[in-house]
């Protein structure tokens, strides 16, 4: 990457001193594995026959028919391996652990998607594994560490802070410090030092190539706009990269929270409350004071609740190359709604937002036009944040039953 991992103003390496080799190490592997066809064979292969790649583009007959005019199409992330896209990054990542001689793979997570899937890999080469979760998310997300630990991975709750992502990471960079000789750190989105932004973008690029001819095959002609939601930015990145057409509009959708005017969500570039700053090891846009100290964020939504963006999403933003919009969490239930009851798919909250977004510029497009949505996740890990938002009386129920018998 020329200039050291620098996208514009944004991205770099900046490391405490003691991190430097372990980067360097990595940056050479990634780079040699790169240049290397069967490193791609390779990556290619466990993809195809382990994840079940290529995921489908599935037309979405009834809420086309619903909105009356563009036509609508949806990148089925949530049916690859582990529920979504991060099977994808962190497949390739596991192949570099074998290349680097390492025993021990750690992670954060948010919305447990990252965890499970880091989980299942280090399941799958042998490795140790340990998962750092903000213990906000522990909560919220209890199936998927409940998959974690079976699996084998150690799930590590992160009292620190907010108790949510930006805390994980960090706990997860301290872990690394005191292991670097066995240890490597799958870093779960396209932040965080170089070579990280590129490598996660690298692996997620799989998305946007298999849509890319997979609309061309369906509808012989590229879509007009293409969406995905927004946290650290690994979904966007990895449909993006196979849509770099001028001509088409790509929407970076963050998480609007209870409204942007609120001050309780997490929009570092569709609010006017992100700041370009420097933490955890790069330069972005982030939610922060006029000290510099991250400020809380609010989704409703686990895994885009983080303060930072990729520097790749906040590069390609200032240069008008991406539109970030926000969507709240009223109109992700909402959008959830009629996505399941019109299509009988039913999104992540995180993918939600995507959704939401969609529909709100539906009624303003034609017949010509042409919508792509990225799925990043099935919404089935988000059974208790759904239910809870529906107040749902019957699944109230049960629950209260299966905690007497729990407690009998």
């Amino acid at each position: 990457m020329k200039n050291r991992g620098y996208y514009g103003a944004f991205g770099g390496a900046f490391l405490p001193e003691i991190l430097v080799a372990t980067f360097e190490e990595l940056v050479k592997a990634f780079e040699e594995a790169r240049q290397d066809p069967g490193f791609r064979r390779e990556f290619e292969e466990i993809m195809t026959n382990y994840c079940g790649r290529p995921t489908p583009l599935t037309f979405a007959e009834n809420l086309t028919k619903h909105f009356g005019g563009p036509r609508i199409y949806i990148k089925r992330e949530d049916l690859n391996h582990t529920g979504a896209h991060k099977a994808n990054n962190v497949m390739g990542q596991g192949l570099l652990v074998k290349r680097m001689g390492k025993s021990r793979v750690i992670a954060e997570t948010g919305a447990g998607q990252h965890g499970v899937a880091t989980a299942t890999m280090a399941a799958k080469f042998g490795f140790q594994c340990t998962i750092y979760m903000g213990e906000k998310d522990v909560d919220r997300q209890r199936p998927n560490v409940f998959w974690m630990e079976r699996l084998g991975a150690d799930v590590v709750p992160v009292r620190d802070g907010s108790r949510i992502l930006k805390d994980a990471i960090n706990e997860a960079f301290r872990d690394w410090v005191g292991h670097m000789e066995d240890t490597h750190y799958v870093l779960g989105t396209a932040c965080g030092p170089h070579p990280y932004p590129e490598m996660v973008s690298y692996f997620q690029s799989i998305i946007g190539m298999e849509a890319r001819n997979q609309i061309m095959e369906q509808e012989g002609r590229l879509p007009t706009r293409v969406f995905a939601c927004a946290g650290g930015g690994s979904n966007a990145l990895g449909v993006f990269s196979g849509f770099p057409d001028d001509s088409i509009e790509r929407v970076a959708v963050e998480a609007g929270g209870k409204g942007l005017e609120s001050g309780r969500h997490a929009a570092r570039i569709a609010s006017k409350d992100g700041n370009i700053g420097v933490a955890q090891g790069y330069k972005s846009y982030f939610l922060q004071d006029s000290d510099g100290q991250m400020r809380e964020t609010h989704s409703v939504a686990a895994g885009l609740d983080y303060v930072g963006v990729s520097p790749i999403l906040a590069a390609m933003a200032k240069e008008g190359r991406v539109r970030f919009e926000a969507a709240t969490d009223r109109e992700v239930l909402e959008a959830l709604t009629l996505t399941m009851n019109k299509e009988g798919v039913i999104p992540a909250l995180e993918s939600a937002h995507a959704f939401a977004q969609a529909f709100k510029e539906a009624p303003d497009l034609s017949g010509e036009d042409i919508l792509l949505i990225n799925q990043s996740g099935r919404g089935d890990k988000d059974i208790f944040t759904i239910a809870d938002a529906y107040n749902d009386s019957a699944w109230g129920d049960f629950i209260r039953e299966r905690a007497d018998h729990y407690g009998a």
